[in-house]
């Protein structure tokens, strides 16, 4: 059904530090006919870049942690644990994100990077899509605190056993999804990594 839609009109009642669009739109129904004219506000906060960075020599995952206040609007744990993640820039490529925000938000140094797929964050409500990546790094180097204070960024680096990591998805401790697909895809691809970057 591509290109069987129609934008009616577009505003933007809101722009600060993230910006929000109206559409009056209609589309194409899956009986042939038109939905009536709806409007919807949609979020746009730009698109993103993850990575999961990964020993495979000690079999440990980086992971960070920091103050999530969405989750905290939400009524979670504001306290979130994730990956490396950032906003792409006009300009910049995923994997060039990738690589940079590694070594802000974490002190990593990137050796190879693998992809593991992109998404649409939440498409009902928003633009954001995520590109997910792997990176093989030496994990002796993580931990402390980082980030970019003008960002206004206090983010706790450490790193754990890859096992124990993917257990915090089942057991609820990583909440995040980009962390959750990050961690499950790792689940399902440790031990091709291990033989690729170890051999």
């Amino acid at each position: 059904m591509a290109d069987k839609f129609e934008v009616i009109e577009k505003t933007t009642p809101f722009q600060g530090y993230f910006r929000v669009d109206r559409y009056t739109l209609r589309h194409q129904r899956h009986d042939g006919g038109w939905t009536a004219p709806m409007t919807r506000e949609i979020f746009e906060r730009g698109h993103a870049s993850g990575v999961l960075l990964y020993d495979p020599v000690r079999d440990e995952v980086g992971l960070i942690e920091q103050f999530r206040p969405g989750a905290m609007a939400a009524g979670w744990q504001p306290w979130m644990i994730e990956i490396v993640a950032g906003i792409i820039d006009d300009g910049a490529t995923s994997e060039e994100v990738a690589i940079r925000e590694a070594e802000e938000e974490a002190g990593a140094i990137i050796k190879d990077l693998v992809p593991i797929c992109k998404y649409l964050v939440t498409p009902g409500g928003s633009t954001e899509s995520m590109a997910l990546y792997c990176a093989r790094i030496d994990s002796r180097s993580l931990g402390g605190f980082h980030g970019l204070e003008e960002e206004g960024e206090d983010i706790r680096v450490f790193s754990v056993a890859a096992e124990e990591a993917i257990g915090w998805v089942e057991s609820g401790r990583v909440i995040n999804s980009c962390a959750i697909i990050a961690l499950q895809w790792l689940a399902l691809n440790r031990q091709r990594l291990i033989s690729l970057w170890t051999t």
